[in-house]
């Protein structure tokens, strides 16, 4: 329980201060997550504060702002058994804003596009993450307080794709 306690204070010591390319990792390393040498944590990110040991982080590795890392999904109080692990390779880049759930192996010199959900393993020398976002609707009633969400919603005017935007892609 004490344990716990302190593992919860160096998370959040480590989530704002400075040196992410020292300092933070280091903060984890006392958690008990694995990690490598040359890492670099941006700011705000969180790793797992119940189950640090199940986070392994390899040599040369980069994970961006914001970015949360989760080794497990149950609520309530922890489980007995070690949730499932999350195993990011050596040479990886993990760009800001992304989100890593449990029991996922990311290969080594792959590299995570920003604002990704990774819910499978990622294949070494990969590029992962989402195609480029498109336009999906149009817009026909604000979504402000006075119009109110059922009205933005029955004002949403779907874009259809001809067939030669299709073709194309």
């Amino acid at each position: 329980m004490l344990r716990k306690a302190f593992n919860r204070l160096l998370h959040s010591i480590a989530f704002v201060v400075p040196f992410g390319n020292s300092f933070r990792p280091f903060l984890h390393r006392l958690t008990g997550c694995k990690i490598g040498k040359n890492v670099w944590i941006g700011k705000f990110v969180y790793i797992d504060d119940n189950h640090p040991e199940c986070i392994e982080i390899g040599d040369n590795s980069t994970i961006g702002l914001r970015t949360s890392i989760f080794a497990h999904t149950y609520f309530g109080p922890p489980k007995k058994n070690n949730p499932d692990k999350v195993i990011i390779g050596k040479n990886v880049y993990i760009g800001p804003h992304c989100l890593i759930l449990p029991n996922v192996k990311i290969g080594d010199n792959s590299v995570i596009k920003g604002g990704t959900v990774v819910t499978r393993n990622v294949p070494p020398n990969t590029l992962y993450g989402y195609q480029n976002p498109e336009a999906l609707a149009v817009v026909t009633v604000p979504l402000t307080p006075e119009h109110g969400y059922e009205e933005f919603l029955k004002g949403l005017r779907p874009i259809r794709k001809n067939k030669n935007q299709k073709d194309k892609e």
